[in-house]
């Protein structure tokens, strides 16, 4: 508690540690003035992980779209950030919540990626480099990538690997056609990394942001739920995606299933290889 103390000018009068976290530990202080605090740290050391946090907040704040937790303080061991206070969802949660992610994807860049690696859980989300064609960056830095670190893992046996080499054959006709202006991106959008504030309106936190294409936001958020169909339809009706949308978002889902596979062993075994089966 003294760095804390130290680095807030404030003593620290109470701490309850928090859940929700898998790698980070996680905990809300509260100060002699009163001030409540969110505070994470990692047990294990992961380089960079909080600045690449800290960097994802900064580029969501700039599209002006979407509340994130204000940053206080930071080094290579610790995040303070404003602490959220939570609160009921409005009436029109989720409306707004999809019209207010639209906002954030209007900003664009002229690449696919990142201006550095991040990580997506505790494993590497690989960015670099900056492609120009989407259908490149989503093969070469997402699914190539997770399936060799499945390779290395040793979860991909002779069956796996002919699959992934036929999915390889019929994977670009699928994206092929859907291209746009690479947008702002969460990365790492399902019902844990949002929070509803007091006012009962969203707040994004944990993002593992790059610039890529809309349908790969999506694809994140049916992989667990907590998404209805009013954040859809309002989302679609503010800034429309391609006719064949729906069909498509398993592809994107598959990167984070696989990244699940390599964070937690076989339980996900099952679940990439149908996906992919899907669509052979």
């Amino acid at each position: 508690m003294k760095n804390l103390e130290e680095t807030l000018n404030e003593k620290v009068t109470s701490n309850s540690f928090l859940g929700g976290g898998s790698i980070a530990d996680s905990q809300k202080i509260r100060t002699s003035s009163g001030k409540e605090y969110f505070v994470k740290s990692y047990s294990q050391s992961k380089s960079n992980i909080l600045k690449n946090e800290v960097n994802g907040l900064i580029e969501i704040q700039k599209s002006k779209s979407i509340r994130t937790p204000q940053i206080i303080y930071y080094d290579d061991n610790i995040l303070i950030l404003e602490f959220i206070k939570s609160g009921r969802k409005n009436k029109n949660f989720s409306e707004l919540f999809g019209i207010q992610l639209t906002e954030m994807h209007r900003l664009k860049s002229d690449k696919f990626g990142f201006n550095e690696n991040n990580y997506i859980g505790s494993n590497h989300q690989i960015n670099l480099p900056l492609y120009s064609n989407w259908t490149d960056f989503y093969w070469e830095n997402r699914l190539l990538y997770q399936f060799k670190l499945a390779e290395k893992h040793g979860y991909v046996n002779s069956d796996f690997r002919k699959l992934f080499n036929q999915f390889e054959s019929v994977y670009r006709n699928i994206i092929e056609g859907t291209e746009e202006e690479p947008s702002l991106i969460h990365g790492d959008l399902w019902g844990g990394n949002y929070l509803v504030d007091e006012s009962g309106n969203p707040v994004l936190i944990d993002p593992a942001v790059y610039y890529g294409h809309r349908e790969a936001e999506l694809g994140m958020t049916i992989l667990f739920g907590g998404f209805d169909s009013e954040f859809y339809s309002s989302y679609n009706e503010a800034y429309p995606l391609f006719d064949g949308w729906k069909e498509r978002l398993d592809i994107y889902k598959l990167y984070h299933v696989m990244n699940h596979l390599n964070l937690f062993g076989t339980g996900y075994l099952n679940q990439t290889l149908s996906i992919i089966k899907s669509y052979l």
